[in-house]
């Protein structure tokens, strides 16, 4: 398995690269935030090579409005992934699921070239989304062993730790399997369970 970050604006624009194949940056939220860091924190992936996922954080209504703000904010590179990071807010609150839908498929129709990933906690998951729509992969939230969340459904990546920041896994045996992967739109094909992580 491979191992990437997941980086939010309050973290600097340096960031621990060695031994990492991929970084997800939260990018923007709802239909007017955007992070302020995100050029820097991009050029840094960009010259360690590793493959960059872009997040927007999905807030309830006008899905739509929000699909424009996001993608009016981050590059349109071929091998750039697209996250739709779908979580209960600070408020208790949360994007229905056909929201979610609805702003996967406008990514979809907008971006045709470019994977997209549905990134949930373990709650919102099986509360909520169990085996439904999760565009070209999922990426669960479960804060416990590297590689195995406590789901039944196919996932892609493992975030399981929040500290010092968000530290994944992918279910990929090599760094040239995810860049294809990312540089290849179509359908999900999820990898074959590989070894744990040591």
């Amino acid at each position: 398995m491979l191992h990437g970050l997941h980086l939010n604006a309050y973290q600097p624009p340096s960031y621990p690269t060695d031994d990492h194949a991929f970084v997800f940056l939260q990018a923007t939220e709802g239909r007017t935030h955007t992070n302020p860091r995100l050029e820097a924190l991009t050029r840094t992936a960009r010259r360690a090579h590793l493959v960059v996922g872009f997040c927007h954080f999905l807030l309830p209504g006008r899905p739509r409005a929000q699909a424009r703000h996001f993608l009016t904010h981050i590059p349109d590179r071929d091998g750039d992934v697209l996250i739709v990071d779908w979580e209960t807010t600070a408020d208790g609150s949360r994007a229905t699921s056909q929201d979610k839908d609805r702003f996967i498929r406008r990514l979809k129709k907008l971006r045709p070239r470019r994977r997209i990933v549905l990134y949930a906690t373990y709650d919102t998951w099986l509360q909520t989304n169990s085996g439904a729509y999760d565009a070209d992969g999922l990426w669960i939230a479960d804060h416990t062993t590297p590689g195995e969340p406590r789901i039944q459904s196919d996932w892609l990546f493992h975030q399981y730790t929040g500290h010092p920041h968000g530290q994944n896994v992918a279910r990929f045996p090599d760094t040239n399997a995810l860049h294809h992967w990312a540089n290849t739109p179509g359908p999900l094909t999820v990898p074959p369970t590989t070894p744990k992580v040591l």
